[in-house]
């Protein structure tokens, strides 16, 4: 079965339209590209798409390779047709880097401290807005000097496009990290079209009201004509938080937006945009011989269990992986399920390893796992292989295929991408997808076995559901959420967002 594939408008370069070609592979800026070439579309996120890498890893190439994660997945194909240019930092701090080419795109590397990683990043990224933005999963943080390096990192994002932007030219800026650079762009160009879009959930202005400068983000975002959310729930909250701390007028989906002299200078628009996958990818990958045997492999090195269960999330406490284990240990503890008919695959891909929520969350789930196994474990059986690993995309598709049941267990997601990855990758039909209603995936896989990850006896209840699910049950499911995703996938995303942002928008003043 192969995806649906959707034409992506070209949108050239400076450098191309002049007929020169910025593209190389060196990795330090002494490829040949222009120190300040102009791009008619940029990207801009807090990482630029690229990993280093030692080259006789695999997939590095001069030093670089892509990186993986959901927003790489989700924007390097829509950036290889483009020959735009991707704003954001290359990885090491206190390392200056001019512009560089890899895998056809341009990259545009923006420098940051070590300072920077621990206030900017560390801090009000990653302990403030973070579990903020997850319906404080976790307590936030709220500290004026990281407010103050926040601040000082997305003027030098915006800085760095105000320099490699063309004329007229459009600008989509990710997520969290970068909430004010859409009215620092607007200010400084307004000639710029300027997209954004929030990867992660958005607050109910109940909880958004904690933030102590939850105006100036707002304010910030509007800067933006369009503003994109995984949910329309998320586009709501949003709007209502610009209602009750912005006093801005809210009509439909558009944010009429005043200038100081209480004019509307503009209108900003906010609507969902659920993201997708490469599905092209992961289908093709999914139907390769040696993959297929990978798969088989996995389940043989396991003592081919009845039933395999697989997780993989990063190692963050918005994922449920400490309720997913409860809800097992509980069904091994039943005498539901054995240790010799089922294993619980564990991946858990490191995660912000310097912030203390995430050493504790480790901690915790490290040693439930070795609870787990030491209580149920045989000689020849094993409850949970748990990996604190990455691993590339060719096994993650083996261990799709290689599992019986995928739990997705979220307590807060923006949407979770593991869920149409596995889906996706299940071109026979079957196998089942137990999914959080927390996650953002939810809203378009309804075909999943849809649960609350708080309660623990519900959540029991639906793993056996998907365990004891006849094939009939499963294929039916399967088959109509793989429509789903097929029918939806990145390319759709990306051209939905980008034709939605191109769209002339009519003032109703009245």
């Amino acid at each position: 079965m192969q995806a649906t594939q959707h034409a992506e408008p070209r949108l050239e370069s400076a450098d191309e339209s002049a007929g020169e070609s910025a593209h190389s592979t060196a990795a330090h800026g002494t490829d040949g590209t222009d120190p300040d070439a102009q791009y008619d579309f940029m990207v801009v996120s807090n990482r630029l798409p690229v990993d280093r890498c030692s080259p006789d890893e695999p997939g590095c190439e001069d030093g670089w390779r892509r990186s993986p994660g959901g927003l790489v997945t989700a924007l390097a194909p829509m950036m290889a047709k483009t020959d735009g240019a991707w704003v954001g930092w290359h990885g090491a701090p206190d390392e200056h880097l001019q512009p560089f080419s890899h895998g056809g795109i341009d990259l545009v590397p923006v420098q940051l401290s070590t300072h920077d990683i621990e206030l900017f990043y560390e801090g009000f990224s990653n302990a403030t807005l973070w579990p903020l933005y997850h319906d404080v999963i976790a307590p936030p943080e709220f500290h004026r000097k990281w407010w103050d390096s926040y601040r000082k990192v997305n003027r030098r994002f915006a800085d760095a496009v105000i320099h490699h932007a063309a004329a007229g030219a459009t600008v989509w800026v990710q997520d969290y990290q970068l909430q004010l650079v859409p009215k620092m762009l607007r200010e400084a160009r307004p000639d710029l079209k300027i997209g954004f879009f929030n990867h992660i959930p958005f607050p109910p202005p109940e909880i958004f009201a904690q933030l102590p400068w939850r105006r100036a983000i707002i304010d910030g975002l509007l800067g933006a004509d369009l503003v994109g959310f995984q949910r329309s729930s998320d586009a709501g909250n949003f709007m209502r938080s610009a209602r009750r701390f912005l006093g801005a007028s809210v009509k439909q989906q558009q944010v009429h937006v005043k200038g100081s002299d209480g004019q509307t200078t503009h209108i900003a628009r906010a609507q969902a945009f659920p993201i997708s996958i490469d599905v092209k990818q992961i289908s093709e990958l999914a139907q390769k011989p040696e993959i297929i045997e990978r798969a088989q492999q996995i389940r043989r090195d396991l003592g081919n269990p009845k039933t395999i269960l697989l997780g993989v999330d990063r190692l963050d406490y918005t994922k449920g992986i400490r309720h997913r284990l409860k809800a097992y240990e509980e069904l091994l503890a039943d005498g539901k399920v054995t240790v010799e008919g089922a294993t619980l695959i564990q991946v858990a891909s490191p995660s912000r390893e310097r912030v203390e929520q995430y050493r504790l969350l480790r901690e915790e789930v490290e040693g439930t796992v070795g609870h787990i196994n030491g209580t149920y474990d045989t000689m020849q059986n094993t409850a949970v292989r748990y990996l604190h690993h990455s691993y590339p995309i060719e096994e993650m598709v083996a261990l799709y295929l290689a599992a019986d049941v995928m739990l997705v267990t979220a307590l807060r997601d923006g949407m979770n991408l593991v869920a149409k990855e596995y889906v996706t990758a299940r071109t026979k039909n079957d196998g089942a997808l137990v999914l959080s209603e927390f996650a953002g995936a939810a809203d378009q896989l309804k075909q999943a076995l849809l649960m609350n990850p708080h309660d623990i006896d519900g959540l029991k209840d639906t793993i056996m559901r998907a365990v004891d699910m006849q094939p009939a049950e499963a294929a039916r499911r399967m088959r109509a959420m793989r429509k789903q995703i097929l029918d939806h996938d990145v390319d759709l995303w990306s051209s939905d967002f980008l034709n939605a942002l191109k769209e002339k928008v009519v003032r109703d003043d009245s």
